[in-house]
C-alpha cells in the first residue's frame, strides 16, 4: 500500500520519490479507476461536469508523470543503469515535453 506522500495528487503535483515499477504500475490503476468514477458520477449527476473537468485535468497531469517516470525508469534498466535514480519530473515540465 501506498504511504500517506506516496503516489497521491496534491493540487498539480504527483509524488513519486521511492516508488519502483509495480507501485507505479498500481497507482496508474489507482488513477484510472479514479477517472471511471468521476465519469460516472457526472452521469449520475453526483458531481457537475466543471468539477469533473477539474479533477481529469489533474488525473491526466497525475498519470503522464507516473507513465513518464516508467518509461524513464525502464530505459535506465535497459541502459544498464540504476533505475532508482531516476526520479520524476515536475508536471509542468512533462506536461509540456515535445516528442
Amino acid at each position: 500500500m501506498l504511504g500517506p506522500d506516496r503516489g497521491r495528487v496534491r493540487g498539480r503535483c504527483v509524488r513519486l520519490c521511492g516508488m519502483d515499477e509495480k507501485m507505479i504500475l498500481g497507482r496508474i490503476g489507482e488513477l484510472v479507476d479514479e477517472e471511471h468514477r468521476l465519469r460516472s458520477q457526472v452521469q449520475t449527476g453526483e458531481i457537475s461536469n466543471e468539477t469533473e473537468r477539474a479533477r481529469l485535468a489533474a488525473l491526466e497531469e497525475a498519470l503522464d508523470q507516473c507513465w513518464d517516470l516508467l518509461r524513464r525508469r525502464r530505459a535506465a534498466h535497459d541502459a544498464g543503469t540504476d533505475p532508482d535514480q531516476v526520479t520524476a519530473r515536475p508536471a509542468d515540465q512533462v506536461e509540456h515535453y515535445l516528442q
